[in-house]
């Protein structure tokens, strides 16, 4: 998979990934599949629609999963 893509949950970070941690990674994600950098006028829209969609799938996934022995998550 693409490498510049980092692990965003503990213990390889030491707090929550921030919204713009999620947003880069899936970022990567897209262009690692699409192909494209920076896509056509006529493919923006549908990069940037999966751009979000993956982000809010990235955002579900580590808020719906438990790693053991981290520290407890602080209620926000």
């Amino acid at each position: 998979m693409c490498r510049s893509i980092k692990t965003l949950r503990p213990p390889a970070i030491p707090e929550e990934a921030t919204d713009e941690e999620v947003r880069a990674a899936a970022l990567q994600y897209v262009r690692k599949v699409s192909g494209f950098r920076a896509p056509a006028a006529h493919n923006r829209e549908a990069f940037d629609r999966a751009v979000e969609a993956v982000a809010a799938a990235t955002a579900d996934l580590l808020g719906s999963l438990e790693v053991r022995g981290a520290p407890a998550r602080r209620a926000g």
